[in-house]
């Protein structure tokens, strides 16, 4: 998600960016791709993969484009822009840890892009391409030293818009808010790559695409996400913006039936209290891996990791250090406290500003 505050202006003058505004309505295939004048875009691929022994794996695949104001009057095509920045992650419990690599780039029309209409984002060899239309499939690529995967993405419902109507508001001002729309329960085919060896694979995936002119909110460290695709068909969005002392200064969320019927869940309707932690060896960051989930009708949630070590240093392109990881959600049987009970569904789980305050 791009969380923040609204845009700097000098009184009387033009914002640096466009505002992020109420009553905009989404609109199909052109919201697919970019919005340059947009401060910060992402496009977000999470989801699970099964090979034909079983073995399921969690893959991570996202495209940021950032608006730099550097170089707005030079002609030069040369000129940054625009850059185009690319993380992507394959979680492996075979090994217990994340595999991960990221790119970066300033935008080069062929080369590195991010095409406005349609989604079609690359960093020279890596790319997410499609949606030209609501049906149409997405297609990815990713080739890393110690991981690969080619992927296709086939979509059986429109996009859901968060928020109101795609307008995803992240603090108490309206201001602090984004366009935000998910595409849950793609249906995931294609090979998987681990060191020297590839499978065939199938899953589900979920696409996040969500464009602002925001930084973090005032007071506001990092936040917590989640996607899950629902074994009934449905898709569930839920995240909290937390702040210095990791209390939740905001909420949001949406839970998605089959048939794309949504409800819409304000900062009061759902509420995140983590239940087990866990400290990375490398960097001595102590991330909350395991959570509890409560609606506002008192239904109960457990989350819980695919593995522990899901987290990415991308210090190398965004700047940041986040936890990025593969979960399963779980019925907490009668509302009571355990381990959770039946899987309802699978996704991920993003948790940022557990290091430093997040900037991007």
């Amino acid at each position: 998600m791009l969380l923040g505050a609204a845009p700097a202006q000098a009184d009387g003058a033009k914002p640096d960016y466009p505002a992020v505004v109420a009553g905009r309505t989404l609109a199909f295939p052109q919201d697919f791709g970019a919005h340059p004048d947009y401060r910060t875009e992402w496009w977000y691929i999470t989801g699970w993969l099964r090979d034909a022994a079983g073995v399921e794996r969690g893959f991570q695949l996202t495209f940021f484009r950032v608006r730099t104001r550097i170089g707005d009057d030079n002609p030069s095509r040369f000129a940054p822009r625009q850059l185009i920045l690319a993380h992507a992650a394959v979680a492996d419990p075979a090994t217990g840890r994340l595999r991960h690599a990221e790119r970066s780039g300033r935008a080069y029309p062929g080369l590195v892009e991010a095409q406005e209409g349609r989604t079609a984002v690359r960093v020279d060899d890596w790319f997410l391409d499609g949606g030209e239309t609501p049906e149409a499939p997405y297609r990815s690529r990713i080739e890393a030293e110690d991981f690969a995967f080619e992927l296709e993405f086939v979509a059986d419902r429109p996009p859901v818009a968060n928020g109101k109507a795609g307008f995803s508001q992240k603090a108490p001002d309206p201001l602090n808010a984004s366009y935000y729309y998910s595409r849950p329960q793609l249906a995931v085919s294609g090979t998987l790559r681990l060191d020297d060896t590839a499978v065939t694979v199938s899953g589900h995936a979920w696409l996040d695409h969500e464009w602002s002119s925001e930084i973090l909110p005032a007071g506001a460290r990092g936040w917590d996400w989640i996607g899950i695709n629902l074994h009934d068909g449905g898709g569930l969005m839920g995240f909290q913006m937390r702040d210095g002392e990791g209390r939740a200064m905001w909420g949001a969320g949406t839970l998605s039936d089959a048939s794309g019927k949504t409800t819409v869940f304000g900062p009061e309707d759902l509420h995140f209290t983590p239940v087990r932690r866990w400290r990375s060896p490398r960097t001595g960051i102590d991330y909350p891996v395991e959570w509890e989930l409560e609606l506002a009708d008192g239904r109960r949630f457990r989350i819980q990791p695919l593995m522990d070590d899901q987290e990415l240093d991308s210090r190398a392109s965004t700047g940041a250090i986040y936890w990025e990881g593969a979960v399963r959600l779980l019925e907490m049987p009668g509302g009571e406290s355990g381990a959770g009970g039946r899987e309802l569904g699978q996704g991920y789980l993003e948790m940022t500003g557990y290091a430093d305050r997040l900037r991007m």
